[in-house]
């Protein structure tokens, strides 16, 4: 993919997060059900890094179950993060779990040593990877990922099954809509359009970047970034598969 894609792509997910955050994050206040099947299965103290956190919700589900440890969430999103400490203020916060939020930006080569130094039990990636574009920065930032991972540690992920939704299958824009050649950009990539609690004042494209991953394609990225799938479901929406989850090891 030329690099001139790349940031265009990039540009449009920034753009969405920045002037539609706000609204995004009032769909975003419950974990997903195959979030909370993960978040189950943990026992212990929890070590647990949320990369692409956004407004926190994993956090706020932690401290409703009296859960013990330390999270810290990253996003690039100043707006979701921002929504993040507001909601984080209306807690009592415990000593035996302490979150923290970091801006970062997942499309940086460097955005791992922005983070404070610690190795996690615990790394999520739910609904991440389908919007990073280019399938080797994908490739490099799960590749990051072993570096900042406990020995006996896992790694969740999820990615959108939106082949798998006749309601969203209909809001994929030609990528034309916003100057970029369709055969520029690499198969299962999609421009698709966000409503779900958009105000009405919002104006303007609320448009974002999703790539669509194959089970077997998610997989092949966990072997070539050097994990292995220990297990794999779907989960979410009306029917339970609006979801790809996987946990890495």
């Amino acid at each position: 993919m030329k690099d001139w894609v790349i940031e265009k792509i990039a540009r449009i997910n920034q753009v969405f997060y920045q002037e539609f955050g706000n609204s995004f994050s009032s769909t975003r206040h419950r974990i997903q059900p195959g979030v909370a099947r993960l978040l189950n299965q943990t026992t212990g103290n929890l070590a647990w890094l949320d990369v692409g956190c956004g407004n926190g919700t994993l956090a706020f589900a932690c401290l409703e179950m009296e859960r013990k440890g330390c999270y810290l969430g990253c996003d690039f999103s100043r707006e979701l993060l921002e929504e993040a400490h507001k909601m984080l203020a209306q807690y009592t916060i415990p000593p035996e779990f302490q979150p923290e939020f970091h801006q970062v930006d997942l499309n940086s080569v460097s955005w791992a040593e922005e983070l404070p130094q610690k190795h996690w039990s615990q790394i999520s990636l739910f609904a991440v990877l389908h919007h990073i574009p280019f399938s080797e920065n994908r490739k490099r930032l799960c590749t990051n990922l072993r570096g900042l991972l406990q020995p006996d540690g896992q790694v969740f992920v999820s990615v959108w099954q939106l082949q798998n939704s006749a309601r969203l299958l209909p809001r994929i824009k030609p990528w034309e809509m916003v100057d970029i050649p369709h055969q520029e950009v690499e198969e299962g990539d999609v421009l698709m359009d966000w409503r779900a609690g958009r105000q009405e004042s919002e104006a303007g494209e609320a448009l974002r970047y999703v790539h669509i991953f194959s089970e077997a394609e998610l997989s092949d990225l966990a072997r070539q970034a050097g994990f292995q799938v220990k297990d794999s479901f779907y989960s979410d929406g009306h029917e339970g598969n609006l979801g790809l989850y996987q946990i890495w090891i």
